[in-house]
């Protein structure tokens, strides 16, 4: 029975080891940074209330270094919205070239109305859809 408990202890142990030893399949993160949404596809300009519209956009990416990070997105009114897209960097090694990446925010009003956004398109320029919610 000891020998068994002992045969044990050490193949947990290897197996402990031999999974902190393994290579991460991941890169790191260099930096976060905007990115310009270079369009915007709303499939429908009007929608009922309470229900659920993906509004998809669409930005370049210099390298395949680089994806989407996240969006910061604004209320800065009742109806009106501000976008921001974030890319990421990583480290490593990367093909060359530019590729362009498609993300969405799924929006879901809780009230009637005529909602505008603005999504970020470099600099102080604008992108500006309108949404009426009926």
């Amino acid at each position: 029975m000891k020998k068994l408990l002992n045969i044990g202890f050490s193949v947990l142990f290897l197996g402990m080891v031999s999974v902190s030893c393994e290579d991460d399949d991941y890169e790191t993160i260099q930096s976060i940074g905007k990115i310009r949404i270079d369009s915007v596809k709303i499939m429908q300009d009007t929608m009922d209330v309470h229900t659920i519209q993906s509004i998809k956009t669409y930005s370049t990416y210099s390298s395949q270094c680089e994806g989407f990070y996240g969006y910061d997105y604004i209320h800065d009114s009742e109806l009106e919205r501000s976008v921001t897209a974030y890319k990421y960097t990583i480290e490593g090694p990367c093909a060359q070239g530019s590729h362009v990446g498609i993300s969405q925010i799924n929006f879901s009003p809780r009230q009637t109305g005529k909602y505008t956004f603005r999504f970020w398109n470099g600099g102080s320029s604008w992108i500006t859809k309108t949404i009426v919610v009926e």
